[in-house]
């Protein structure tokens, strides 16, 4: 695999994409798969210190400071972290990309989506995922999932936010899932365990990568 695949995972908070994303990539890797997983905002020294700021920012920002400063996490991840992998011929695996701006900052937080797509084509040099696994989960079972884990971890600004701006964002989702159909895969979050949601994305991604060598098992499904 000269060229890397680059991999991305959204949904609302709490519909369990930093699990499926570490359970593909460990799955790849233990099929010697070169594989890296990475997420956003962060993934490089910079860009975490900026998602502090937006997840803990001890004052409001103002919306336009948020999607500038979103932009710019990504921005420096794109240049240090997933160009560089998917340079190396790697799978490169991110929760979260451009999509989730779209669904945060411009549907469920009254921004031009258009702006913000034009910002994150510079930030990015135009970069788009292979493929996008949408996790879909009513917001009310991603927030008791956030409130389960909020006692030990805390809640974030975004989470913070609410149910009726996480169903804001999961419609925003679903109509950018609707214009790019052949980019996203839908898939139910609720009332499946995540073994099985696992099996459903390790097959839809062999049959969209079939030239990515597995092993026997995986290419059949097991």
């Amino acid at each position: 695999m000269k060229q890397g695949v680059f991999i991305t995972f959204e949904g609302i908070d709490g519909s369990g994409k930093s699990t499926q994303a570490q359970m593909l990539a460990a799955r790849l890797t233990a099929e010697g798969v070169p594989t890296l997983i990475t997420r956003e905002p962060g993934g490089t020294v910079l860009a975490e210190k900026i998602r502090d700021l937006l997840l803990f920012a001890e004052e409001d920002l103002a919306p336009e400071t948020e999607v500038l400063l979103y932009a710019a996490a990504r921005a420096q991840h794109v240049h240090k972290v997933i160009r560089p992998g998917l340079a190396r011929g790697a799978v490169v695996i991110c929760e979260r990309f451009t999509d989730s701006s779209l669904a945060y900052q411009g549907f469920a937080s009254g921004n031009d989506p258009e702006l913000i797509l034009k910002m994150n084509t510079f930030a990015t040099g135009g970069l788009v995922p292979n493929l996008t696994f949408l996790l879909d989960l009513k917001p009310d079972q991603g927030w008791c999932r956030v409130q389960e884990r909020s006692g030990s971890e805390g809640t974030d600004r975004i989470e913070a936010k609410g149910l009726i701006f996480q169903e804001k964002v999961r419609q925003g989702y679903l109509q950018l899932a609707a214009a790019e159909a052949g980019r996203f895969c839908l898939l139910n979050g609720s009332d499946r365990t995540k073994e099985e949601i696992h099996q459903q994305i390790w097959t839809l991604f062999l049959e969209k990568f079939p030239f990515i060598p597995v092993g026997n098992e995986g290419k059949g499904g097991s």
